[in-house]
């Protein structure tokens, strides 16, 4: 949802409380789609500080569809997003890049909420999730859920910089 701050800036003081929606529908992040369980709106509060400088507050509540990093069971993963940043529209978008506040979510005098509250979930966004801390994962060999039932492969791991001894030993076997 694009949110005109035109309005706001011109009126010295003024506060604008909106309730936006979250419009997209998966979320994307490093070439995997994620569904949404939940997405509340999004709480505004936009504040004129003057000298064309606006803050931005916000807050939402949402839940994303993630697998377990080891057995892929789908789960219920929820984020509570706060947001409070200052805007000073008086910069160009490039010096806010040198301020290393890439404020990609204003253009011109528009705020994109999705883009506002994607940063956000990049951020809260976890590296591991785990279905429980006991999770057993998969079977390499056969895919077989070890959490659900066990199978008979032989799960042995040798430790790779040790095989050109193993290969030594292999090759000189008596038989």
């Amino acid at each position: 949802m694009l949110i005109s701050l035109s309005e706001i800036i011109n009126t010295k003081g003024k506060v604008e409380h909106i309730l936006a929606p979250i419009e997209m529908e998966k979320f994307i992040y490093d070439g995997e789609a994620y569904e949404f369980a939940r997405k509340d709106r999004v709480d505004l509060t936009i504040t004129n500080l003057g000298k064309k400088k606006v803050l931005i507050e916000g807050s939402t509540k949402l839940s994303l569809i993630i697998f377990c990093s080891r057995c892929l069971k789908e789960l219920e993963y929820p984020m509570d997003i706060s947001v409070s940043k200052e805007i000073d529209l008086n910069l160009t978008e490039d010096d806010r890049v040198k301020e290393l506040d890439e404020a990609n979510y204003i253009t011109g005098y528009n705020l994109d909420v999705d883009i506002l509250i994607k940063d956000e979930i990049i951020i809260g966004f976890p590296m591991k999730v785990l279905c429980s801390e006991q999770c057993k994962g998969i079977c390499m060999h056969c895919g077989t859920n070890l959490n659900e039932k066990s199978c008979d492969c032989d799960n042995t791991v040798l430790d790779p910089r040790m095989s050109a001894i193993l290969d030594i030993f292999n090759n000189f076997k008596e038989v």
